[in-house]
């Protein structure tokens, strides 16, 4: 399939028209800037430690209770096998929410910091290249160029439903704590 091609199958998807425009939060992990629906974002909380969950993923920090809600949270840089650093003072954690057919979803990723909001057109994104297959890259919803940088936008829905096993579980120690 060509580019134009996979992009307007991508718009038929998304239900998006070319000259639609979205906001996207960006930011920035092993010193590339990456964004996510702004619609997503529930809220931006500085690090806090969490309450870790046996057995789960490595890259599963643990879970956090957030106003009685228990929220995964998903070390970003461990998922996508970057390098592991030390967390800092600007170190966030983005809550991102979507709705599923299963329901609400809620996880929070931690990134190394918060860059900028960019509206973007979804005419001017561009698809991944085709390199290699890879779990990681089923994450990229698509690319863009703005000012002189490449953003990695990421499909947040498929993002948050990795996991089902460690949502179910989340989802049964919220119903355990009513």
């Amino acid at each position: 399939m060509t580019s134009t091609a996979q992009t307007s199958n991508n718009d038929a998807v998304s239900g998006l028209k070319p000259d639609d425009e979205q906001q996207y939060l960006t930011f920035i992990m092993a010193d590339e800037e990456y964004g996510v629906d702004i619609l997503a974002v529930q809220e931006i909380r500085g690090w806090e430690p969490t309450t870790v969950i046996p057995n789960a993923p490595d890259y599963i920090k643990g879970v956090i209770n957030l106003r009685g809600t228990i929220v995964p949270i998903m070390d970003l840089r461990s998922r996508f096998h970057l390098e592991r650093v030390e967390y800092s003072p600007v170190t966030v954690v983005i809550i991102l929410k979507v709705e599923t057919e299963r329901g609400e979803r809620v996880m929070g990723i931690v990134v190394d910091a918060v860059s900028d909001v960019h509206s973007i057109k979804n005419s001017d994104t561009r698809n991944s290249p085709d390199l290699i297959e890879d779990l990681n890259t089923e994450f990229i919803r698509s690319l863009v160029s703005v000012d002189d940088s490449m953003i990695i936008l990421l499909d947040v829905q498929r993002l948050l439903t990795i996991d089902t096993q460690l949502l179910n579980l989340a989802s049964a120690l919220t119903a355990d704590n009513d």
